[in-house]
C-alpha cells in the first residue's frame, strides 16, 4: 500500500513538471513570435497639416522717445527739481547750476568787448586821418577787427552758457536716471546726467540672429510674450528692421527688430527693460503633406526616406519644402498615410 502511494506521488510530480515546461514553452514561444512581428525601429505616418514657419528671438522693452540731458558746462549744482520716478512735462526745468558766477563772467566778457571796441574805433579813426594808408596801419586795423570779433564770440559764449545753466527737458515722460540727485556739488558735463523716457511710446526690440534676418520683413505679423505676463500673448507686427548689426553677449551677430506695443495702461504695465520673446510669422503652408524631421535622410545632396512597403523598409527619394520646428513638407515621393521610418 505504501509503495502505491509513493508511485502515485511520483506520477503526479512528472505530470506537474510536464505541465510547467509546456506552459513555459508556450509563454516564451509567444514572446519570441510577438517580438519578431514588431519591427526593430520606430515609424510614423505622413500627415496633412498647416505648417506655420516662424522666427523666434528674445528682446526687451524700450521707450521710443527718450532724452539724455547733460549740462554743457561745469559748475556748482545749486538746484535739482526732480527725483527718480517723477513725471515731467515738456519744456519743464529740472535742474540748475550756480548762475551768479556765470553772470559775472558774462559781465566781464562784455567789459572786454567794450574795451576792444574803443580800441578798434580809435584805430579806424587814425586810418581815416591819414589818407596815405600804410601797410603797418592796415595790419593794425585787421588785428583790431580780429580782436573785436573774438570778444564778440566770447560774449555770445558766456551768454549761451548762462542760458544753458538751467536744464530743460524737451519731452514729457518719467525720470528714469539721475547721476547727481543732490545740490551743492560741483559737476561736469560727464558727471551729471538726467534721462527722461516717455511711457506712452513703448516698443519691443528683439535681437534676430543674422541667419534668420533675411526672412524678416517690415509688416509681418508677430506675437510677443513677456516674462512678466507669461499667459498673455501680445499681437504685434514688425515695425522696423535696423540696418546695422549688433554683437550679442555670446559674441554672435544679430539685428535689432522693432515691434509696436499697445498703449500703456495707467499703472504702467509695460516697463523699461522687461524681457520677452517675439515670434515672427514668416509663412503659412496650408494642407501640406508632412513627416517628422527625423524621417528625412540626406546623402550626396539627395534627400530620401525609408518607406515601409510590404512590412519592409525601402529607400524612397523625396523633395522637401517648408518646415516648422517639428515637421517638414514633402512635395514629391510620398502619399497620404504612407508610413516611414524615423
Amino acid at each position: 500500500m505504501f509503495k502505491r502511494i509513493i508511485n502515485f506521488i511520483k506520477k503526479k510530480k512528472i505530470i506537474l513538471l510536464s505541465l510547467f515546461f509546456l506552459a513555459g514553452g508556450f509563454f516564451f514561444g509567444n514572446r519570441i513570435l510577438s517580438s519578431q512581428k514588431e519591427p526593430p525601429y520606430e515609424t510614423a505616418q505622413t500627415q496633412k497639416k498647416d505648417l506655420v514657419i516662424s522666427v523666434s528671438a528674445s528682446g526687451e522693452i524700450e521707450s521710443e522717445e527718450e532724452a539724455t540731458l547733460k549740462f554743457q558746462t561745469s559748475g556748482e549744482l545749486t538746484w535739482v527739481g526732480v527725483e527718480k520716478g517723477d513725471r515731467v512735462e515738456k519744456w519743464q526745468a529740472i535742474a540748475s547750476l550756480n548762475k551768479e558766477k556765470l553772470q559775472k563772467e558774462l559781465q566781464k566778457e562784455l567789459l572786454d568787448y567794450m574795451d576792444e571796441r574803443w580800441t578798434f574805433e580809435e584805430t579806424t579813426q587814425e586810418t581815416y586821418k591819414d589818407q596815405a594808408l600804410t601797410e603797418v596801419i592796415r595790419i593794425a586795423q585787421e588785428q583790431a577787427q580780429f580782436d573785436l570779433s573774438r570778444d564778440v564770440l566770447d560774449v555770445e559764449i558766456a551768454n549761451v552758457t548762462l542760458k544753458y545753466a538751467t536744464l530743460i527737458t524737451p519731452i514729457a515722460g518719467i525720470v528714469t536716471q539721475i547721476d547727481a540727485p543732490h545740490a551743492g556739488i560741483n559737476i561736469t558735463p560727464a558727471t551729471a546726467q538726467f534721462i527722461i523716457a516717455n511711457p506712452e511710446k513703448m516698443v519691443f526690440y528683439a535681437h534676430v540672429d543674422e541667419i534668420d534676418i533675411g526672412q524678416v520683413k517690415q509688416g509681418q505679423t508677430a506675437e510677443i510674450l513677456l516674462d512678466a505676463y507669461p499667459e498673455e500673448k501680445i499681437n504685434s507686427q514688425v515695425a522696423e528692421v535696423e540696418f546695422s548689426s549688433i554683437t550679442t553677449s555670446g559674441g554672435g551677430t544679430a539685428f535689432r527688430v522693432k515691434f509696436c506695443l499697445p498703449a500703456n495702461t495707467p499703472d504702467q504695465k509695460f516697463k523699461l527693460g522687461m524681457n520677452g520673446d517675439a515670434e515672427i510669422f514668416i509663412q503659412k503652408v496650408e494642407n501640406a503633406l508632412t513627416v517628422p524631421f527625423e524621417a528625412i535622410q540626406e546623402k550626396n545632396g539627395e534627400k530620401y526616406v525609408w518607406l515601409i512597403s510590404e512590412e519592409k523598409p525601402r529607400k524612397q527619394i523625396v523633395q522637401t519644402g517648408s518646415s516648422d520646428d517639428f515637421n517638414i513638407q514633402v512635395k514629391t515621393g510620398l502619399q497620404p498615410k504612407d508610413r516611414v521610418v524615423i
